[in-house]
């Protein structure tokens, strides 16, 4: 019991943020930006959705047939109509109530694979592992090509990148200030938890051998070759993905590769955020796109754009899938009852 409150309350206090990230966003927008929101809105081509959704839905294809190998690693075979219907509906699931998606995907494969679903959840953490490597390869190939990025985005957090009067905040201050949330969050742990320092070493050690045995576990894979390769498409799809919406506006079409990592990190980091990266999303790409130039009012208007076409698609597919599921396996489901 006290387990599902925990839950709920972690879901609420994150969903909050989101809300207020999105009101933050909004709030110091004047009559001109809106102004140009409005004018940017109107004139977008939203004919662009359809190849979005393409490669969107070509992403969730390929990480569905991706897991379809981790799960033939284990002696399993899954059908990729199945496997593809339930990480739409994990993701859809995930929209609501954030790493639920994870345990309905595996339940609900399991249902019509008959694999068991604890075997699944391992692949999931595996899956996780891999993404979170992924992520920081592009997070250093970001900040390989724009060495201040980093810096400059938390800079424009606490003011406007154009205005010159304001110093910006020096990376070491910004780094120490990060340790020092992180020792904070550590100590109340501790404190909450009733732990000693020993228990929180040991606590890093159990990480630091779980991730290590994850990425490990990768060697064991007979299609190691393949996997890499699903995995380098599948980070290329959220890549040209990007990219494609950059010429939804008339005043972002000029921008290009080095841009799309900024905000294929910004975005990333804001969906890890808040559920479905409401409120987050929008206003980290809307800060990114500042340090390049772009207004305010566009620029959110541009973060607004991304999350709602990436959100649409998985209400689309994950409503589908819902339905589909059910549908695809009735044959098999009429066979095994008789």
């Amino acid at each position: 019991m006290k387990k599902k409150l925990f839950t709920i309350l972690q879901y609420i206090i994150f969903l909050g943020l989101g809300i207020f990230l999105a009101w933050w966003s909004l709030k110091d927008l004047n009559r001109e930006e809106k102004d140009q929101i409005r004018i940017a809105l109107n004139h977008a081509r939203y004919w662009l959705i359809i190849p979005v959704f393409i490669i969107l839905f070509l992403s969730h294809l390929i990480r569905a047939v991706r897991w379809k190998l981790l799960i033939s690693s284990l002696g399993y075979h899954a059908r990729t109509d199945n496997a593809f219907f339930a990480v739409m509906i994990g993701y859809l699931t995930n929209l609501a109530i954030p790493r639920l998606g994870e345990i309905l995907k595996c339940t609900m494969l399991a249902r019509y694979e008959k694999i068991p679903a604890e075997k699944l959840v391992g692949t999931i953490i595996l899956e996780r592992i891999i993404d979170a490597i992924s992520l920081l390869i592009v997070f250093a190939v970001t900040l390989a090509i724009q060495p201040s990025i980093y810096t400059d985005l938390i800079n424009a957090f606490f003011h406007s990148p154009h205005d010159p009067e304001k110093k910006k905040i020096p990376g070491i201050l910004i780094g120490g200030t990060l340790i020092g949330i992180l020792i904070i969050v550590m100590l109340l742990w501790m404190l909450i938890k009733k732990k000693t320092f020993a228990d929180v070493l040991e606590l890093f050690k159990k990480i630091a051998n779980s991730v290590w045995q994850g990425v490990s576990a990768v060697q064991h894979l007979k299609k190691r070759g393949l996997f890499l390769f699903y995995t380098l498409i599948l980070w290329a799809c959220y890549f040209f993905g990007t990219y494609v919406g950059f010429f939804a506006l008339q005043e972002t079409q000029g921008y290009g590769m080095k841009e799309t990592f900024a905000v294929l990190s910004a975005g990333s980091v804001g969906v890890i955020v808040t559920p479905g990266g409401i409120g987050a999303y929008a206003l980290l790409i809307k800060k990114t796109m500042e340090l390049y130039g772009l207004d305010e009012g566009i620029a959110l208007a541009f973060g607004w754009i991304l999350w709602l076409v990436q959100t649409f698609a998985l209400l689309i597919g994950g409503i589908f899938s819902f339905v589909a599921i059910p549908y695809f396996n009735k044959r098999k489901i009429a066979s095994e009852a008789t």
